[in-house]
């Protein structure tokens, strides 16, 4: 092979950016390759961690006394969804219920707002309300409970 075309062949390395270039002609080869240290900053690729199990929760670890068990007696009515709890349709408006107040099935007893959406949460009970658990404004869990009617 020509002097030439390896010449030819070094520059277009060192201009491609390129690590390692293999020519054949008939029976001659040639291989160039950049210098280790070009080589070893190449980008290594790695497997990303996995997840780790969620933590398992045995009766031992749980507290000795539930919410559940500190609420009045009564029927509890649970969040549907996930969001915040609103006991108005809006700031300064007359809440939906109030302590002591007679409800009957199907009455609106507060407001869930999820994904900015007003969802109204009815009573599915007739009786007076006993406690209301929460706070407006706050955020509420799936199945955390709301409301005690007796």
């Amino acid at each position: 092979m020509d002097i030439r075309k390896i010449k030819k062949l070094i520059e277009l390395l060192e201009e491609s950016g390129l690590n390692e270039i293999e020519i054949k002609e008939g029976e001659e080869s040639i291989r160039l390759s950049r210098n280790a240290t070009s080589l070893s900053m190449a980008p290594v690729y790695t497997a990303p961690p996995l997840p780790q199990p969620a933590p398992v929760v045995t009766a031992e670890m749980l507290p000795a006394v539930s919410a559940a068990s500190s609420l009045p007696p009564g029927q509890t009515v649970t969040a549907p969804m996930v969001g915040t709890f609103y006991r108005a349709s809006g700031p300064g408006a007359k809440p939906f219920a109030e302590v002591g107040q007679a409800v009957k099935k199907g009455d609106t007893l507060c407001i869930i707002e999820a994904m900015k959406m007003m969802n109204p949460i009815e009573s599915e009970v007739e009786g007076t309300v006993a406690a209301i658990l929460l706070n407006n404004g706050e955020p509420v869990e799936y199945g955390q409970p709301l409301f005690v009617i007796q």
